[in-house]
């Protein structure tokens, strides 16, 4: 239910990287973000961390996100136990507390990371890396199977991915199809995001990952 794009304009995110040596932290919310963000310092011929101050400390939200940091040939100097943007940023507050910090991110990324850090007294500097939006096409064919409730479990990854699918349903129809399908969330922003839509989450992953959303469907199913 999602499509990854550059962002309209490199503009912000250009001025950022060109200044890396200025932050004292970066923080990655995902690996799309890490893989567009790269993607610009290499087109800008940027090192992430170079500059005359010693290399911006990185920080990165679960291990899908430090694996794109590897596959970059980088590393994160530190991972969030707990999969989400917001307790990254109590984790990190002795690091971050007043100080310079750079947070690249979707154009549909959640403001209470940004809130957080502003209220540990961080100078945070948001831009958009990349954008997140609905897919050009979508295979009516599987709109209509879900529609009929010929499908036992609908799992999102993401809240975009629940915004995009109300949105091609219809809130009537995605309401009315949580009597025989389960709605299955990755954590608890995305079971956030299902019902401030008004449905109801009926499976949630305890471990953030797309191993912990399997395994919570086998608890699901096994129980």
């Amino acid at each position: 239910m999602v499509r990854f794009a550059p962002p309209e304009d490199w503009s912000p995110l250009d001025r950022a990287l060109r200044r890396l040596n200025e932050f004292d932290a970066v923080i990655f919310l995902s690996a799309n973000a890490v893989r567009y963000v790269f993607e610009r310092c290499r087109h800008l011929g940027v090192k992430l961390g170079a500059g005359e101050r010693p290399r911006a400390f990185v920080a990165a939200v679960g291990p899908t996100t430090e694996r794109a940091l590897i596959e970059e040939g980088s590393r994160a100097d530190y991972v969030s136990r707990e999969r989400t943007g917001e307790s990254l940023a109590r984790e990190l507050a002795p690091r971050v507390e007043n100080g310079a910090v750079l947070l690249p991110r979707s154009d549909r990324g959640n403001e209470a990371v940004s809130v957080a850090l502003r209220k540990l007294g961080a100078r945070v500097t948001e831009v958009t890396a990349y954008r997140t939006g609905l897919p050009e096409k979508i295979d009516a064919a599987v709109a209509d199977r879900i529609k009929r409730g010929d499908i036992d479990v609908v799992m999102f990854a993401s809240p975009s991915a629940v915004q995009n699918f109300v949105a091609t349903l219809g809130k009537e129809d995605a309401a009315r199809i949580a009597a025989t399908v389960h709605y299955a969330a990755i954590g608890p922003t995305t079971a956030q995001s299902l019902r401030d839509a008004g449905l109801p989450v009926t499976i949630q992953a305890s471990e953030s990952s797309a191993q912990g959303l399997a395994e919570a469907l086998a608890r699901f199913y096994n129980q």
